[in-house]
Parts: structure tokens; sequence; C-alpha cells
């Protein structure tokens, strides 16, 4: 008959397909059996970031929203009428064809995609986080059910032994009434 593998065996068998070196291996298993394992991944990253952070996650937030689009569109018709319409072409604080406006947009693109960038890298290694803590719970949830799986075998083998018990019993009594 085989012989049942212990957790660690299994623990091993299911990181063959990683590339974990010895160490990290190691430091899993010890996390899987001594302590909990689920953590607050958006509380954690909250806890260490820096004011730019934040303020890049405000700005990314911002800019991505049909509010911020729709009020961009609206000062720039805004400023197009103004500049047409409103002000004489002598008056107009930026003619046709528009370089400050140009200017205005070029430098505002040139600051707001470096600060997305650095929200969505942040936000790639909460993602991180998140999916090493989603494995590490579902390792240890296969672990625990494959325990209780070996507890429920030894419950049915228990159960059957007490039945064949009860029913030599109900044997042995039948044949004392007989005889």
């Amino acid at each position: 008959m085989e012989k049942r593998k212990t957790k660690k065996d299994i623990v091993k068998m299911l990181l063959r397909n990683n590339e974990l070196d010895e160490r990290d291996e190691e430091e899993l298993i010890d996390l899987l059996f001594d302590q909990p394992i689920a953590i607050d991944v958006d509380k954690q990253e909250e806890a260490k970031m820096s004011f730019g952070d934040k303020v890049s996650d405000r700005v990314s937030e911002i800019c991505g929203s049909w509010g911020f689009i729709i009020l961009f569109i609206i000062f720039l018709a805004f400023w197009v009428i103004l500049n047409v319409v409103i002000l004489s072409e002598s008056d107009a604080i930026d003619p046709y064809p528009f370089i400050l406006l140009n200017l205005l947009l070029s430098t505002i693109s040139a600051l707001q995609a470096p600060i997305i960038m650095m929200s969505q890298n942040r936000q790639a290694e909460k993602d991180s986080l998140r999916n090493q803590n989603d494995y590490r719970t579902d390792l240890k949830s296969e672990l625990i059910l494959e325990t209780l799986h070996d507890q429920m075998d030894a419950i049915l083998r228990n159960q059957k032994r007490i039945l064949r018990y009860i029913e030599a019993v109900e044997v042995d009594k039948i044949n004392e009434e007989n005889s």
C-alpha cells in the first residue's frame, strides 16, 4: 500500500510547478502551517502610501472620470468661443491657431501621463500582492481539505468496523437463541 503523503509533501508537490527556490518554499510551508495567511492588501498598501502616491491616485481618479472629460470639453469650447467669437481678433488672448491652448494641452498631457503611470504601477503591485495572498489562501484551503478528507476516511473506516462488530454481535445473539 502506498504511503500517505504528509502536508509538507503535498505542499512541495504543489510548488514543483512554480519557480521557487528552496528557501522560499520552506518559508511558504512555514507560513501556511504556523500562522493565518489572509491579509488585507488594501490596508497594508494604504498604510505605506506617501503623499505623492496619494496625489497620483487622486489625479488618476479625477482624470479618468466622465466628469473631467465633460468639463474639459466645456473648457475647450469656451476657450475657442472666447477667442474667436467674443473677443475681437486683436483682443483675443489666444487667436487662431490657438498656440497657447496647444501649449497648455501639451503641458497637461506631459504631466498627467507619468502621474497616471505611477498610480497604475502601484495598482499592479497591489494586484500582485492580492494574487499571492489568494494563492496562499487557496493552498492552505487545499491542505485543510486534504486533512479533512483523511479524517473522513478514518471515520468511515471506523464506522464500517463498528457495523461489522454490531453485525457479528447480532449473529452471535441469533445463534445463541437458536441453540
